[in-house]
């Protein structure tokens, strides 16, 4: 997880007006915020029949088959929670796991245990769903120059963990937010009068606020991939909902000039037909917005 945080700390540190915080602090706070919505002006369950001073111990344990993530973040939750946690971690995120296998066992204050029980596997279950998915995805194209990535199609508020999530599934991510890239998008194009406004504008920007910063433009068709070709001043072409053979012939013509990347209707039985055609990048919202959570279970060890 620390090249991941390092990668994020970069991007978000070249944007020198974001309010986006380093990743301890951004998990510190949303912890809270879970924390606070969830218990209100008290865990009454445990607070009624949990003496203070108990200690317990309890075990996260898989049920079904896929690739593990956020035991590091779990780990931070008990500690933010309980600072005198014992924390014994049998594996690691992204290892391939069965049904029955063990993750973690954990000792602490057992009210902190019972209010950290439903984040933790609220979170781990969210993004062991992500990763496997991913894995799914990655495994598909496996061999391949291609490489997949994910989008901002994540859960408010969870963005970063996501996104962490798509890396230990093997994924590459995107941008992290609008902060740290631009993309020109169909009504980014539209509403700024066409390609060529659109690519002029942005490169102006950049000048003007001293931000370096890579420019990918949306093109919805062949005759837009070309007034972008001709005028130039992008680092990436998004050919957003090309089929296969025409994506094959806009890879030919782009001759690795600029990056390349598919989006759009892209399916897990088209992913290796369209990474085929030699395109660079495939993007994939359904790696972060259509998940089934792992199913998993933090029980009490007698």
């Amino acid at each position: 997880m620390g090249r991941y945080i390092n990668y994020v700390l970069k991007k978000i540190n070249n944007n020198r007006n974001n309010m986006i915080p380093d990743f301890d602090q951004y998990l510190s706070e949303f912890i809270d915020n879970a924390i606070k919505e969830d218990v209100g002006d008290g865990d009454h369950s445990s607070l009624s029949c949990i003496p203070a001073e108990a200690i317990d111990r309890a075990q996260l344990i898989c049920k079904e088959e896929g690739i593990i993530a956020g035991i590091d973040v779990a780990k931070k939750v008990f500690l933010r929670l309980d600072p005198t946690t014992k924390f014994e971690q049998f594996i690691e995120d992204g290892t391939a796991v069965k049904k029955g296998d063990i993750a973690f066992k954990v000792e602490l204050h057992t009210q902190k245990l019972l209010l950290a029980e439903r984040l933790v596997l609220n979170i781990m279950q969210h993004m062991s769903g992500i990763a496997t998915t991913t894995n799914k995805y990655v495994k598909l194209i496996d061999g391949l120059h291609t490489r997949l990535l994910d989008t901002r199609k994540t859960t408010p508020g969870m963005r970063l963990l996501d996104k962490l999530a798509v890396k230990i599934g093997g994924g590459v991510n995107h941008r992290i937010g609008l902060f740290d890239m631009i993309m020109l998008k169909d009504n980014h194009v539209d509403f700024a009068g066409g390609i060529v406004e659109a690519i002029e504008r942005a490169q102006k920007y950049l000048k003007d606020t001293n931000r370096d910063l890579k420019i990918e433009l949306e093109v919805r068709s062949m005759e837009e991939l070309e007034i972008a070709l001709q005028h130039g001043g992008v680092d990436r072409v998004m050919l957003d909902n090309f089929d296969i053979p025409t994506t094959r012939k806009a890879v030919e013509r782009i001759a690795g000039t600029v990056e390349t990347e598919s989006s759009g209707g892209i399916t897990i039985d088209t992913l290796r037909a369209y990474a085929e055609t030699g395109v660079d990048y495939i993007s994939v919202g359904a790696l972060t917005h259509h998940v089934a959570s792992l199913d998993m279970s933090l029980k009490a060890i007698n």
